[in-house]
């Protein structure tokens, strides 16, 4: 199965050279890399978030293989889908999903359920893998959205998740897809986004969840985080940082109605 994209021409240009062109303008090629373990980067059109994705990803060593945890932002489809074989089309080609790998998560973490029709029109993870087709060659990927709001299958996500990596004889990088609060005024969106990524930097998974639900934050991809955070502490990280942040208002202008983006890696 080929998934076609769903959002090119959308969130991030249909043609190759434009496209590469921009990733190249968000990519600082000089930038001295470092191994992570784990990231958060934001998923909004790439005029939004496009430059704090691009901070991330040429920020880090990306190896061969990842895990692409984000949001079913749609109703359609089960609440923890996985696909485990074929690829993802995008303008650059195909990019293979590591049907071994997704297997061996699969089998780790019974919640997940093969479900093509939560990834069918899902943009979350489709808008990482221009970046990994760019900036490393032959990459491929395990993609997983969610649709959960319960803690303890969150929690059970992330054990399979470290098991199944640290079971790896090479690195597998572990990337949660997710913006922060939406809709609200720049001022309370930064607000609100200071308590959930304070949560994340402390490498608090419990804590993010109870952040996000208590006090209103909208961040789509909590879920992925709170799964990438339970992997991270597993497989042993001990801190965090936060390489960039903005809001849609830094590029358009208009405070009164924004989204916050967030880049962070875990080493």
């Amino acid at each position: 199965m080929v998934r076609p994209p769903a959002v090119a021409g959308l969130f991030y240009p249909s043609d190759p050279r434009e496209l590469a062109r921009e990733i190249e303008l968000f990519c600082a090629a000089s930038q001295k890399k470092r191994r992570v373990r784990a990231c958060v980067v934001p998923h909004a059109g790439y005029i939004y978030s496009g430059h704090v994705a691009g901070a991330v990803y040429s920020s880090i060593e990306i190896p061969e293989r990842s895990i692409l945890l984000g949001p079913r932002h749609f109703p359609q489809g089960q609440p923890m889908a996985i696909l485990t074989e074929g690829a993802f089309s995008t303008p650059f080609g195909e990019a293979p999903i590591d049907s071994a790998l997704a297997r061996e998560l699969s089998r780790a973490c019974p919640l997940l359920r093969t479900d093509p029709v939560a990834h069918a029109r899902e943009h979350s993870l489709e808008v990482q893998i221009p970046f990994l087709q760019t900036l490393r060659a032959g990459s491929r990927f395990v993609p997983v959205v969610l649709g959960t709001d319960r803690y303890r299958a969150m929690e059970d996500l992330g054990h399979a998740v470290a098991q199944v990596v640290k079971a790896q004889k090479a690195p597998v990088l572990v990337v949660a897809s997710s913006d922060m609060n939406h809709y609200e005024s720049d001022r309370i969106t930064r607000m609100k986004d200071e308590r959930a990524i304070a949560r994340v930097l402390a490498l608090d998974p419990r804590g993010l969840y109870d952040t996000v639900r208590n006090e209103g934050i909208t961040m789509c991809g909590y879920a992925a985080t709170v799964a990438m955070l339970v992997a991270a502490r597993e497989l042993g990280a001990t801190e965090a940082t936060l390489v960039r942040y903005a809001t849609s208002g830094d590029v358009n202008g208009e405070l009164d109605r924004v989204v916050g983006y967030a880049g962070i890696v875990i080493p």
